[in-house]
């Protein structure tokens, strides 16, 4: 007869049997086997060479509380004393029928930004952080306001190529969203990494997930029974 290995830990839940703590003890030891690899591919990318410079010092539309307007900021000025890092996050506009480049927010964006948010002063404290789009400024930022997004930075990307060269639109002007990571060395500009599981094959059916490290929905929902769902997807508002 073959010996039950033992328990990971001795903490039990009221009422729970002996089945279900072997059946989330062989959960478990997977939980640590996904944790470990996390651990291991975080320093596999730490440890990559600089990416290629960036082409041009890209100019931004950012906007000014204090005068009121817009104002251009270009991508080296992102980079603040003493902070290399710039991670930005490419929002979508989704585009109607009728091909109108402001289009609306996208709902998905909109809740992993949501989430963002309430980390930004967090993260600022260590990295430069941005949240860009193509939309023009005025159009991005009273989408901002209205979900309360005061501690990032929003920039719009309509007056430069910034989304073609790293991946958030493609040639037929359909806007994807991608997280990429800058850094700066003696002066200059590279890129370092950017979400690319994006671009590469999957299961049918099966979400890309390339941003899924910064979506806390998906990620509470893997922890329930129901999981993920098919449908349902978040929205802009649930009136």
């Amino acid at each position: 007869m073959t010996p039950r290995a033992e328990h990971l830990h001795d903490v039990r839940f009221p009422g729970e049997s002996e089945e279900y703590r072997q059946a989330r003890d062989e959960l478990l030891r997977a939980e640590k086997d996904v944790r470990d690899r996390t651990e291991k591919l975080a320093q596999q990318r730490r440890q990559l060479p600089l990416g290629g410079q960036v082409p041009s010092d890209y100019v931004f539309q950012e906007w000014d509380t204090r005068s009121g307007s817009r104002r251009a900021v270009r991508l080296s000025e992102l980079f603040e004393d003493r902070k290399d890092t710039l991670f930005v996050y490419s929002f979508m506009f989704i585009t109607g029928p009728d091909g109108n480049p402001i289009g609306s927010p996208c709902p998905n964006c909109t809740s992993i930004v949501d989430a963002v948010a309430g980390q930004a002063q967090h993260l600022t404290q260590r990295i430069n952080l941005v949240v860009s789009a193509k939309a023009p400024i005025e159009h991005f930022r009273a989408h901002a306001y209205s979900r309360g997004w005061a501690d990032i930075r929003m920039l719009s990307t309509g007056q430069n190529t910034f989304n073609q060269d790293y991946g958030a639109e493609d040639e037929r002007g359909r806007q994807w969203p991608i997280a990429t990571v800058f850094v700066r060395r003696n002066s200059q500009i590279y890129h370092w990494w950017s979400s690319e599981l994006f671009w590469t094959a999957h299961r049918d059916g099966e979400e890309s997930r390339h941003v899924d490290f910064m979506w806390p929905y998906w990620n509470i929902l893997d922890c329930t029974p129901e999981g993920r769902p098919q449908e349902n997807a978040p929205r802009l508002n649930y009136q």
